[in-house]
């Protein structure tokens, strides 16, 4: 663990980037960091029927550049969640997050995510038996409501039920999930935004710590939540808009702004690109996926993406398509 990820205490986890399926593997990661040297990061959900049946150091293999990072779990089993929460911590990970936000029928099936919020009392179950074995914050990420239920009391009890059984740490997104009739991505934007809600309870649980997810997209309005809750999680736009999280460190932390330059970022994931290749044979177009959005709004950007999205191109060093890049970039400006 670094120093960052030794000195890092609840308060200081003001901002962070949201947990996203296919997306916040830990190429994403690493291009995030190189961006934001405070922001916490979280890990795709991770099942743990993936790590008790499946290929460990696949799932849990992250950088240590990575670091504050944070691994998500989708489970619903508390023998189970404690045994993976356990291989989180012996692999390093910073803090172990609960899901119980996601709506899709798969993980429904599997009977965990958002529904779970049905089930408080089994949340806290699983929260206690990943407590009681390891020594880092367990945490848990849930909605404000199921379907239509949209009382306060609903959010309120679970919150009061999971924090008995040692639960610190709450990132709400605040809208409801609804699990019949929405798809994922619909139940990230149909279901409205209700902040008050989250305020309500941090108002009522004053000694629990907060963050805030759902709908964010400029300072301004991180720093209106920061002035009464915890923390602001960001997900798609962090995603859609990487070089926005280069502002973090300065606006959010008062530390000094980061001095690299968008082509400094881009050399240096050429460089892990290089190295990705030759530890593990990944395929460069794996990391540069993620990375697609880093010139948003600069002359050429359109073209530089399509030259790093070409496939035909695989074959060349991240360098070479690099330099193929940038070509039409420096004509356009």
């Amino acid at each position: 663990m670094n120093d960052i990820a030794k000195s890092l205490n609840l308060k200081e986890k003001s901002v962070s980037v949201a947990p996203m399926m296919d997306w916040t593997d830990r190429h994403c990661r690493y291009l995030h960091r190189l961006l934001t040297r405070r922001a916490l990061l979280y890990t795709e959900m991770v099942t743990t029927g993936a790590l008790v049946h499946g290929d460990v150091p696949r799932h849990l293999r992250f950088n240590a550049e990575e670091h504050p990072v944070a691994l998500q779990l989708g489970g619903s089993e508390p023998a189970e969640l404690a045994h993976c929460a356990k291989l989180g911590e012996e692999w390093g990970y910073d803090e172990i997050n609960l899901n119980c936000g996601c709506p899709s029928e798969r993980v429904q099936r599997g009977a965990f995510g958002a529904c779970l919020m049905n089930e408080p009392q089994l949340v806290a179950d699983c929260v206690k038996a990943m407590v009681d074995v390891v020594k880092v914050p367990v945490t848990v990420k849930h909605r404000i409501g199921i379907d239509k239920t949209e009382s306060y009391e609903f959010v309120r009890d679970f919150v009061g039920a999971v924090s008995e059984a040692g639960c610190r740490t709450f990132i709400v997104h605040a809208r409801n999930a609804w699990l019949k009739g929405l798809s994922p991505k619909q139940n990230r934007e149909v279901p409205p935004l209700r902040y008050e809600l989250v305020h309500r309870l941090k108002h009522d649980f004053p000694e629990l710590v907060f963050s805030i997810n759902g709908g964010f997209d400029d300072n301004a309005q991180m720093h209106a939540h920061l002035r009464l809750l915890d923390g602001v999680m960001i997900g798609r736009e962090a995603y859609h808009n990487p070089w926005w999280l280069s502002e973090w460190d300065a606006v959010f932390f008062k530390e000094a702004p980061s001095t690299l330059t968008r082509e400094e970022v881009e050399l240096a994931m050429c460089d892990y690109m290089v190295r990705e290749a030759a530890e593990h044979g990944t395929p460069w177009s794996n990391i540069a996926r993620h990375m697609l959005g880093l010139r948003n709004g600069l002359a050429g950007a359109r073209r530089w993406r399509q030259v790093w999205s070409d496939h035909r191109l695989k074959a060349l060093a991240p360098h070479d398509v690099m330099a193929l890049a940038h070509e039409p970039v420096a004509q356009a400006a």
